[in-house]
């Protein structure tokens, strides 16, 4: 394994995982599609960077040469919005948060500490209260297929807004995920179909090629050398 991730749930209503990982040989990751945004925190021979990645719209191949290196991250929810840096600018990218000093960096004027796993709620909380991050309630009620009173048109330039993808590309990437852990969880390619909604296996292969990087007998036969970076998603979008 090229890296030991830990990860855990968080408090807060804005997150939806919390994870660390520390590297531990060199190799090759397998970055898989993400439908939400997430800050991380790098540390390596003492200093520290924290990086705030948008959502990933296609599994990439990273190489990974550096052994020690410690990662700690967050993952937000699609609700959650950083006015200051909203996720519609970082779609496929990413940027580095300027140094303050050893210990802290710069956020929207203000100095702020490096978090780490153990106090991230309460570095979430602060971000809160200075309204740093905000909660858009369109985009939640929509993704629950909630009933709204704004127009299909106003609700989608929202999920732009708010997330940098539309409402059908997110339920895309969560579908892949949800069928990469059906299929490593031991369902069949023909039952995971089902499961998870495609039309037939070749719609599922297609999918899954370019939002997890394998095909679905790559990810049942454990083939690659590649690891593949976090999937939690348990259940999709409809």
């Amino acid at each position: 394994m090229i890296f030991n991730i830990e990860e855990r749930l968080s408090d807060s209503p804005f997150v939806e995982w919390i994870w660390r990982a520390q590297t531990e040989h060199p190799g090759t990751l397998n970055s898989i599609a993400a439908s939400q945004w997430e800050m991380v925190v790098t540390r390596y021979q003492g200093k520290a960077t924290i990086t705030v990645r948008g959502p990933e719209t296609k599994a990439t191949s990273i190489p990974v040469t550096i052994v020690g290196a410690e990662f700690f991250g967050i993952i937000f929810k699609h609700s959650t919005v950083m006015p200051y840096l909203p996720s519609g600018t970082l779609v496929d990218g990413a940027v580095d948060l300027p140094d303050a000093s050893s210990k802290s960096f710069w956020l929207n004027g203000s100095a702020w500490q490096f978090p780490d796993y153990e106090n991230a709620d309460t570095f979430i909380s602060r971000l809160m209260q200075k309204e740093i991050l905000v909660y858009d309630p369109i985009v939640d009620s929509a993704l629950r297929g909630e009933s709204q009173e704004l127009s299909p048109r106003s609700i989608q330039r929202r999920f732009l807004q708010t997330t940098g993808l539309t409402h059908g590309s997110i339920r895309q990437i969560e579908r892949a995920r949800y069928a990469t852990t059906l299929l490593n969880g031991g369902f069949s390619i023909f039952d995971t179909v089902h499961q998870a909604g495609y039309a037939d296996q070749p719609h599922l292969t297609r999918a899954l090629k370019r939002f997890i990087g394998k095909t679905p007998i790559q990810i049942i036969n454990k083939t690659e050398s590649e690891q593949m970076s976090l999937l939690f998603k348990t259940e999709p979008f409809r």
